[in-house]
């Protein structure tokens, strides 16, 4: 009997190892430089800041400035990225984000060594580095299906998403460890060093990217990106999909704009135990993608991924019950559960994407998905802060939990419901009726 052939890496199929998705070379590698350069870009969301407060004495406005300037490119070019990830091959692409990552990071103290160090050089850095990380995402979100077979998806973004979760914890601490122990602009240059190392290990990838599609090339930027508009908004599982992330999203930015201010002035806390608390909702993450492949063989990745989000998400609503000594068991267990509620949700959602959308469009799936997503942050975050001045703090915590906590309706009313597992392709359009059989015989089919 011939052994199965891997069409995506050319391998015959081995039993599998118990080191999983780790005993393939190519996804070590993908998964050490997709780890590095995400706590890269852990460590730059605190680095700029620090940098702007520290060297040049920055207020809140202008750090706020630059936390804006680091999510806006998925509002500026989150779409064109996708169609142009489409067109061309995905490593070289994710190298040469990481390498200038780095060098926009090295620039800053040169530019402090000569002089020239400014706020508006901080925001012209935090928009390059976050428009690198935008063409990151996108390319390595497609690239993962080159690397790994449909099988061995599932485990491999459980794998990064624990990895990235993982990064969401140290990268902050590492940031301010470095700018503690050997000044900001030396902690910058540590993050820039993560990049390199990032894109050493991409180059050292041995997997053969498959050729471009030719009628693909001969279609415009401006209509590959309302195709990839197209596609999810009409199709009946990502479209649920999309809707809930963005709803989600902004109910949980929402929250965190005002849990460190409830947390400090209502519960009455102090920053150490704060840092302890928020530190719970990264480790959710982590023990989120231990857990999501247990769970999808059990119950399916349809019925699992609805039910760990009724199962976790209501324990949201324990975060405004927190007061001051046990009453803080009530926070850690509320960010622990919801934190796994979205790390399994972040894996099943990615996981079916990328076997389930036609790979010549898959980078403008994750675009829109991801821009979609990341658009309602801000507005979360403003709202949260526009209500924590308004109706209280504890109030505030109240409404944006309760949206939290009834998402999964939005899943449960989609096709979801009725399925075990995600499709792993769209299905066949449903047959057309002829004119003149429509009043005769209506097809039994369910509601899309």
């Amino acid at each position: 009997m011939m052994p199965w052939v891997d069409p995506m890496n050319g391998t015959p199929d081995r039993p599998r190892s118990r080191w999983g998705v780790f005993a393939r070379h190519d996804f070590r590698l993908l998964w050490l430089g997709e780890t590095v350069s995400g706590l890269g870009n852990s460590i730059t969301v605190v680095a700029l800041p620090l940098i702007a407060v520290v060297v040049l004495d920055a207020d809140s406005t202008a750090v706020g400035l630059i936390a804006a300037a680091v999510w806006l490119p998925w509002l500026l070019v989150g779409l064109p990225v996708g169609a142009w990830v489409d067109r061309i091959r995905k490593r070289p692409l994710m190298i040469v984000c990481d390498l200038v990552s780095a060098a926009a990071l090295v620039s800053i103290p040169l530019a402090a060594r000569l002089d020239a160090l400014s706020l508006p050089y901080l925001v012209g850095v935090a928009l390059i580095c976050g428009t690198a990380a935008v063409c990151f995402n996108t390319a390595y979100h497609s690239y993962i299906r080159i690397v790994l077979d449909g099988r061995d998806l599932l485990e491999g973004n459980a794998k990064l998403q624990g990895s990235e979760a993982a990064t969401r914890v140290a990268g902050p601490g590492a940031a301010g460890l470095l700018a503690q122990a050997f000044g900001a602009l030396t902690a910058v240059v540590a993050d820039a060093v993560t990049f390199l190392v990032s894109a050493a290990s991409l180059m050292r990838i041995r997997v053969v990217e498959p050729d471009r599609a030719p009628d693909e090339e001969r279609a415009s930027l401006r209509q590959q990106i309302v195709e990839g508009l197209r596609f999810v908004g009409r199709d009946r599982y990502l479209r649920p999909m999309v809707t809930w992330g963005a709803v989600i999203n902004m109910a949980l930015m929402g929250y965190q704009a005002v849990q460190v201010v409830f947390l400090v002035r209502v519960v009455g806390l102090d920053p150490a135990m704060v840092g302890l608390l928020l530190a719970g909702g990264s480790t959710g993450g982590i023990a989120g993608a231990l857990v999501v492949t247990r769970v999808s063989r059990r119950f399916g990745t349809a019925r699992g991924l609805l039910l760990l989000q009724i199962a976790t998400s209501p324990f949201a609503l324990l975060l405004p019950m927190t007061t001051a000594g046990p009453g803080l068991l009530l926070f850690a267990l509320g960010v622990l559960l919801v934190g796994i509620g979205i790390s399994v949700a972040n894996i099943v959602i990615g996981s079916f994407r990328q076997t389930y959308c036609p790979p010549h469009m898959l980078g403008r799936v994750v675009a829109t998905t991801m821009m979609i997503n990341h658009s309602t942050i801000p507005l979360g975050s403003l709202l949260g802060g526009v209500l924590g001045d308004t109706v209280g703090y504890r109030s505030a915590m109240w409404i944006m939990t309760t949206v939290v906590a009834f998402c999964w309706l939005i899943l449960a009313m989609s096709p979801i419901r009725r399925e075990r597992d995600l499709p792993e392709h769209p299905g066949p359009p449903a047959p057309a009726i002829p004119r003149s059989r429509e009043r005769q015989e209506i097809p039994d089919v369910d509601s899309p």
